[in-house]
């Protein structure tokens, strides 16, 4: 995992972000931080565990992207600027808010830890950007099956393993996946018994190549 703040010590990290005008919030488990947001920020979270979400036309709601502590968020790089996507705590959370204002107009341009921070920032987008590729090649799979499968085998190949831990609950996955739940199931059960996959828990063992 990548850190905006890697390679910046404590200190200089402490002038940074009062430079950068940051400001930190603690948030309650399950609020919506709608009210927090302006139009151009770049959020970090410190403490708990954040989903971004949509709702559609009738209500209903997907998980886009799930934030743990030291993770980046923001308006353009979790769509966050359009008002069908919001961010919700799942636990008690400690977030920090930088205006981009701010890190663009930061007047120290030769400051060492704010070259870093940038450098950082650069990373973590770019890992954003392989992500949103990665989502995209799930969600235009027709099939649940297909979804299924193209989920493991991204997870398999990033880990380099063929076992895989969900890290959600069943009910995420399918959220994330964008299919029933209970279609989910079935064809998770129909994997298991065809001999495509074991499944122990959270615990998914591949049976079969994905490269």
């Amino acid at each position: 995992m990548n850190n905006l703040f890697a390679n910046i010590s404590n200190q200089n990290l402490e002038k940074l972000l009062k430079l950068l005008r940051a400001d930190t919030f603690t948030c309650k488990k399950g609020v919506s931080l709608s009210y927090l947001m302006n139009d151009n920020f770049v959020g970090i979270v410190l403490e708990g565990y954040l989903e971004v979400i949509k709702r559609d036309y009738e209500g209903h709601r997907s998980i886009i992207e799930t934030l743990e502590p030291m993770q980046v968020f923001g308006t353009t790089i979790s769509s966050l600027n359009s008002p069908d996507y919001d961010i919700e705590t799942i636990l008690d959370s400690k977030i920090i808010l930088i205006d981009y204002n701010n890190i663009l107009n930061f007047l120290e341009k030769g400051n060492h830890s704010y070259q870093k921070f940038l450098t950082n920032l650069l990373v973590i987008v770019t890992n954003k950007i392989s992500e949103k590729n990665e989502r995209i090649a799930i969600l235009t799979q027709k099939s649940i099956r297909n979804k299924l499968l193209e989920y493991f085998k991204i997870t398999s190949l990033k880990n380099n393993s063929r076992h895989i831990y969900i890290p959600t609950t069943y009910s995420e996955l399918a959220e994330y996946l964008a299919v029933d739940r209970s279609a989910m199931s079935r064809e998770l059960k129909n994997l298991q018994n065809e001999g495509f996959i074991d499944i122990k828990n959270k615990k998914i063992t591949l049976l079969y190549e994905t490269t």
